[in-house]
């Protein structure tokens, strides 16, 4: 399903890539002759952050003369999270030594599964037990833990304050919208705001990952799953004409949100909702991170963060997203990658991690800290918000699922097909994928 123009973009992406860890491993001067008996150097390929760096930056210090970790940079701004699946599936496949550890969306650990180095018996017991139980779920397959976790994340909405501030009613509502406000309450208060058509609620609903966040979400509040707890599939026809139903009333019903939430993902999805005056946008803790280049200081200010909202008579429901390390079985430096997979989860590393970049801690003890809760009062917002959390399915074929979902649920969003039509070709294109691969 994907374009040709895409298609190319991958291999070129994937020669550009290849080129470059051969740059970096052929003829950086800071390439370090290991089989001496010198400095152990661990490769990490990662969207390499700010907070990253200073986290790496720590970790060398810390065993200077002994480990170097050295990075392999895949910028979300040049590689979508598809793309660098691909490109890290592509290179491991190779069986090379030169990546040991990389960063993987929650959802990918089954399918990397089989690249990867068990953990269960060479991390500390003590720091297993400090993980957040959120976060380490995504981290098992087949009862073993092959990733650890990087930083959590989990969905939510951000809405104007200083709008919602203009009604009579504002008490109400803002309580309404801190437990998480109903889709009936909240079409209710689109028409007392009056903002302008169809700008009140931005969401992500292109042809990609962050279309099926939104659909998992419905799906959780009519109390259906795509997965079975066996694995199996299990697409329910008729509660997902009534998932993507509500997705498409958003924009033609009710009118509360724009056409071109169909081409939107994350970041241009944030400076919609800045740049049209909108009231409220679905989006992730990191929305409010100095990193976000459409946000202003006096918006910040009257931005507030609330669950996102849910149907009526349901349980309110956020996706769980973030990024989990895993160890490429292939490394010849295990006792060293454990070493740094262990300082990742230190207080210290995410300590940096949150205040750098907004990327939520996935270790008990800060969020039992009581100097930085303080400091960080949110936290707490996060903590009640985790028990909402709902995952994705942790599937091995999960990802050509979620390909042909989000292509069928956008094409109905687009009214290229029906609602009815979207669903039943979803379900047989599934059913196929599964069955036959």
């Amino acid at each position: 399903m994907l374009s040709l123009e895409k298609v190319f973009y991958i291999i070129i992406s994937t020669i550009l890539v290849t080129v470059f860890i051969l740059f970096t491993f052929v003829f950086s001067p800071n390439a370090v002759d290991n089989s001496k008996g010198k400095i152990k150097t661990i490769y990490f390929a990662d969207n390499i952050s700010r907070a990253h760096q200073k986290i790496i930056d720590n970790f060398n210090r810390k065993y200077e003369g002994q480990i170097k970790v050295e990075t392999i940079n895949l910028p979300f701004e040049k590689f979508s999270t598809n793309e660098r699946k691909e490109l890290l599936a592509r290179y491991l496949r190779s069986k090379s030594n030169r990546i040991d550890v990389f960063s993987v969306d929650i959802i990918w650990v089954p399918r990397f599964a089989k690249w990867s180095l068990p953990l269960d018996s060479m991390i500390d017991s003590q720091k297993v037990n400090n993980l957040l139980p959120y976060a380490l779920k995504s981290c098992v397959f087949n009862n073993k833990l092959y990733a650890l976790p990087l930083y959590i994340d989990i969905a939510l909405m951000f809405y104007r304050d200083d709008l919602l501030k203009q009604l009579p009613d504002y008490s109400g509502f803002s309580n309404e919208l801190a437990s998480s406000i109903t889709w009936e309450r909240f079409f209710e208060l689109q028409k007392k705001l009056k903002t302008s058509a169809n700008n009140f609620y931005v969401f992500q609903a292109d042809d990609y990952e962050g279309l099926l966040c939104s659909f998992t979400e419905i799906m959780s509040n009519l109390n259906s799953r795509i997965i079975e707890s066996n694995s199996k599939l299990k697409l329910d026809e008729q509660n997902t004409r009534k998932a993507i139903t509500l997705l498409h009333n958003l924009i033609f019903d009710k009118k509360i949100s724009p056409e071109s939430v169909t081409n939107l993902r994350e970041n241009n999805s944030y400076q919609y909702f800045i740049n049209n005056n909108s009231f409220a946008v679905r989006g992730w803790p990191n929305f409010l991170s100095d990193d976000n280049k459409y946000l202003n200081e006096k918006l910040r200010a009257n931005i507030k963060r609330a669950p996102l909202p849910h149907l009526s008579g349901s349980e309110p429901a956020s996706v769980f997203g973030g990024w989990n390390l895993m160890v490429s079985k292939y490394s010849d430096k295990i006792p060293e990658v454990m070493k740094f997979l262990e300082f990742i989860v230190s207080d210290e590393a995410q300590k940096i991690l949150y205040e750098e970049e907004n990327f939520l801690p996935v270790i008990k003890s800060l969020y039992s800290d009581s100097t930085f809760v303080k400091k960080h009062s949110e936290l707490k917002f996060f903590e009640s918000l985790f028990r909402t959390g709902v995952y994705r399915p942790f599937l091995e074929e999960y990802t050509n699922v979620s390909d042909i979902l989000s292509y069928y649920i956008n094409k109905a969003l687009k009214n290229e097909i029906s609602i009815d039509e979207a669903a039943k070709q979803a379900s047989e294109k599934i059913t196929d994928k599964i069955v036959v691969d």
